[in-house]
């Protein structure tokens, strides 16, 4: 039997959008936790967020974070191609300081020109001084080599650092393992009783949903590289509310 197919008369009217705000995220081959965290503080928020990898290896080293540079902005232009994007999010904190913020959006941009692109660094930093920190505690899962352009990286952008703690893991798969009680007593252990905030870097590390019971433990305004460049992207996206715990969720994007 011979089935008669019919085509109607008119096309269906089309939205621009099929959601309103839409994110890229230019995630790392070997993540395990980006794309979960921003699911969980930005799709409830109505933000669209469309990913693709890049190539990575591990170690995590200043040589194999550098390596990502030449695939940033291919790893851009195969995130809706020819489409708009509100913001793209490079989701690599260490490697966004090795290579450079103004270097990472340069990439970005080169494949979606005038787009706003977001760092977990520069998220941080916009955060830091949201929150009026002005000295600050760092925590970071890599080696102490890796670590080094991380404090340079904040003391130029103007902070002062009582505390620096690196917990020395070379693979960014094992920081995506590390136990949500292990990450607390780390940022507890981490955080100088005089510092405004509390920094946790590593877009791997699982801090983004226990950053309340961070601030409650150690009694400070804490961050981590994947809240902060959320909470950058709710504001990028005219959103002002919070999307999950923690009291830069509160505040304005303000003045870079």
């Amino acid at each position: 039997m011979t089935v008669n197919i019919h085509t109607v008369s008119h096309r269906p009217q089309l939205d621009d959008r099929p959601l309103a705000r839409r994110v890229g995220l230019v995630a790392l081959a070997t993540d395990h936790t980006s794309e979960p965290d921003y699911h969980r503080m930005l799709a409830a928020r109505g933000i669209g967020l469309y990913a693709n990898r890049i190539p990575y290896a591990n170690p995590v080293t200043p040589e194999t974070l550098r390596a990502m540079e030449p695939q940033l902005t291919e790893g851009a232009a195969l995130i809706l191609p020819g489409e708009s994007l509100d913001a793209v999010i490079y989701g690599c904190t260490a490697a966004s300081v090795v290579i450079g913020d103004a270097a990472v959006v340069a990439a970005v941009q080169r494949a979606k020109p005038g787009v706003a692109v977001v760092t977990p660094t520069s998220a941080a930093v916009a955060g830091l001084r949201a929150l009026n920190a002005g000295r600050i505690s760092v925590l970071t899962p890599y080696t102490a080599r890796t670590s080094a352009a991380m404090a340079g990286y904040f003391e130029a952008a103007g902070f002062a650092i009582d505390r620096f703690t690196c917990l020395g893991l070379e693979d960014d798969r094992e920081m995506a393992r590390i136990a949500p009680d292990a990450i607390l007593a780390a940022a507890a252990e981490a955080t100088d009783p005089g510092s405004d905030a509390l920094f946790i870097s590593c877009t791997a590390v699982r801090a983004a949903g226990l950053i309340g019971r961070i601030e409650a433990a150690t009694g400070v305004a804490s961050l981590s590289s994947n809240y902060a460049a959320a909470w950058n992207v709710l504001r990028i996206c005219g959103d002002a509310g919070a999307a999950c715990d923690g009291r830069l969720m509160g505040l304005p994007l303000g003045t870079p």
